[in-house]
């Protein structure tokens, strides 16, 4: 199989060719066979490596294939292959981006159905999908780099996919040029690495960091420029704004790129340098607060939304968040750990959230819903079950990650447990609000709604059923020794951490500890659900004081802290008046000036000489006469 690895990626892009090159001069039904095709071979192809490793790992080998396609370019001593590496870590981002990928095409076969770019969309999913896997099979930076490129544009593309829609195309840009700046930081990240060990392949480059001292300036630097790529990408403090307004975006855009995959690149690529990471611990502990940070920002705005995308973006930067408290505090197995639930409860949510959109004819205010469970069961329970699980509610899929994070935190500073665990309480209240506003009481729409309220069709329930299966039953990959499990997946991912392991802390908790800080998590997210019930169920009240009236913290949630106007003012007004500064002054004045001055003194010379064009021929006998003495004159003068 390691001979085929590179037909991973090349089949997606096989079909981004001819979804692309067809357009909507075939019928749909073949656009959709030839998109989720090329997906579900990926996911079978992935499969196969999946076992390889896991095969090898069984053995003790560290389960690492790598393939040498060609040699790329030489510059001096600088040598960099296209070549890909297959172990533990990308073998499980592959079945997520293939497999996640493969049941969101499926849906989209359904949702997008009557859309007029059907045959773009697919080809655009299937553009992602193959630079995703670029950008997890990468051997090296700069491959890797590729990936991050490419997802970025696809991003872009998807993101303003109905671009008619001006908003829409500013949020599409909003999401490039904010990807921009932290791509930047990966950038000279790379020409640091580089100039410090000579190569970028990662086994060059980690085998030399692990000889580098504990807290290396060096070493500073280079995960302090990774971590703002990782900020770009994965949306933390001060770089996360482009993701809530990247719903504008097709649903199943949401759930592929912004909550399944492309956002978790900048955990994929912190996890991937771990060695380089331990030995920076000042960037650790940065990397520990700005996630934390976020992570109770965006759950504190996420309290007052009433758009349902908007509710599930917000959740997004917070859990992406409590990826990077998870790293910054050592937990590097924890973090991925919730990469990997995540994946499954926040797709399984935002295609939930697309079912009961498509269900309400594009409607997205929760204030307009209510009452759709008995219209739409299949939709309900399988969100249910995704609420429970994004909730940490034992025994979903995200009590085990998320406790791992949390555990990891109380032992490495417990104000950040405490302020982790605040958050929490806040993910669960949202949660159920979203569910209890959008399922429970009273239909609040149009009777025109109400009248075409149904179930969606099978292409879209089936998707959300097995991730609903996913969201009960991936937890048990990593069951904590304190519930009698052995860390199954700390255990397949142990020769990523290898290098890394010697400097990073071990969870040392005692199991009394862990019991308690179980107990704590699991009680506070019950009790938020019960508080959730008791006002939008059994008060029946609803969020219509939430609007841009609202005064306090009420208005502070809702208005999300200001921060785009913050940035508005500080950043994009200053720049808009300073580009028509240097248009007025130096584009026009100057530089226009300038060439325009030119060309009107030359025309006015012009002008002049041509008045001694009089046409007579004594005129003409004279200036002769006078230029003749003239050159006599200064030849002799001259001399």
């Amino acid at each position: 199989m390691s001979e085929l690895i590179w037909l991973i990626p090349l089949i997606p892009f096989i079909g981004f060719v001819i979804n692309g090159l067809m357009g909507n001069r075939v019928p749909k039904a073949v656009t959709a066979i030839v998109g989720c095709g090329v997906v579900l071979a990926s996911f079978v192809l992935s499969l196969l490596v999946y076992f390889e490793v896991a095969a090898a790992r069984e053995t003790g080998a560290s389960g690492e294939i790598y393939v040498h396609l060609f040699d790329w370019f030489t510059v001096g001593k600088l040598q960099v292959a296209l070549s890909f590496l297959a172990d533990p870590l990308s073998a499980i981002m592959l079945l997520i981006i293939t497999g996640v990928g493969f049941l969101i095409h499926l849906y989209s076969c359904s949702y997008m159905a009557g859309d007029a770019g059907f045959g773009k969309f697919f080809a655009y999913l299937n553009l992602f999908i193959f630079f995703m896997t670029i950008l997890v099979l990468g051997s090296n930076y700069l491959v890797m780099f590729i990936g991050w490129e490419g997802v970025g544009l696809c991003s872009y593309l998807l993101i303003g996919f109905w671009f008619k829609n001006a908003s829409y195309a500013s949020a599409a840009k909003k999401a490039f040029v904010m990807n921009r700046i932290g791509d930047l930081g990966f950038l000279i990240a790379m020409f640091f690495i580089l100039e410090t060990f000579g190569s970028l392949e990662y086994g060059t480059v980690f085998a030399a960091a692990a000889s580098m001292p504990v807290g290396s300036s060096t070493l500073l630097v280079i995960t302090l420029l990774l971590f703002v790529a990782a900020t770009g990408k994965s949306a933390q403090i001060p770089l996360f704004t482009w993701l809530p307004d990247a719903m504008a975006g097709p649903t199943p855009v949401s759930a592929l790129i912004h909550a399944a995959t492309m956002v978790t690149a900048g955990i994929y690529m912190v996890v991937r340098s771990n060695i380089l990471f331990t030995l920076s611990p000042v960037t650790m502990e940065v990397m520990a607060v700005v996630g934390l940070a976020t992570a109770l920002l965006a759950a504190f705005i996420a309290v007052t939304q009433t758009d349902i995308k908007k509710v599930l973006a917000y959740s997004t930067v917070s859990q992406l968040g409590y990826m990077f408290l998870g790293l910054g505090v050592g937990a590097f197995t924890g973090a991925f750990f919730h990469v990997l639930t995540h994946a499954f409860f926040k797709a399984l949510l935002f295609l939930g959230a697309g079912s009961v959109i498509h269900a309400m004819h594009d409607e997205q205010d929760m204030r307009q819903m209510g009452g759709l469970r008995k219209a739409l069961p299949v939709t309900y329970i399988t969100m249910f079950i995704g609420t429970i699980a994004i909730s940490g509610i034992p025994p979903f899929a995200g009590f085990f990650s998320k406790d791992e994070i949390l555990a990891h935190a109380f032992q490495h500073q417990p104000v950040l447990w405490a302020i982790g665990f605040l958050t929490a309480l806040c993910t669960a209240f949202y949660m159920f609000r979203l569910l209890y506003l959008t399922f429970f009481g009273k239909f609040r729409g149009t009777e025109t709604q109400k009248q075409h309220l149904h179930e969606s069709p099978w292409q879209m329930t089936v998707p959300l059923i097995v991730l609903a299966a996913l969201s009960v039953i991936g937890g048990f990959i990593n069951i904590p020794e304190a519930l009698g499990g052995h860390h199954s997946l700390a255990a397949f991912l142990a020769p990523i951490f290898e290098a890394g392991s010697v400097h990073a802390e071990a969870l040392t908790l005692s199991h009394s500890t862990e019991y308690l800080l179980m107990g704590i998590s699991a009680g506070g997210a019950l009790i938020m659900a019960f508080v959730a019930y008791n006002r939008y169920v059994k008060k029946e009240a609803l969020p219509v004081a939430e609007t841009p009236a609202s005064k306090g913290l009420h208005k502070l949630s809702f208005r999300k802290l200001y921060v785009d106007e913050f940035y508005d003012a500080l950043i994009v007004q200053p720049l808009n008046k300073l580009s028509v500064g240097f248009h007025k002054y130096v584009d026009r004045l100057g530089i226009d000036g300038f060439v325009n001055g030119v060309g009107d003194f030359f025309i006015g010379a012009g002008k002049g000489v041509r008045q001694w064009q009089s046409g007579h021929v004594g005129f003409y006998i004279m200036m002769m006469v006078i230029s003749v003495i003239a050159i006599l004159l200064y030849a002799v003068f001259s001399i």
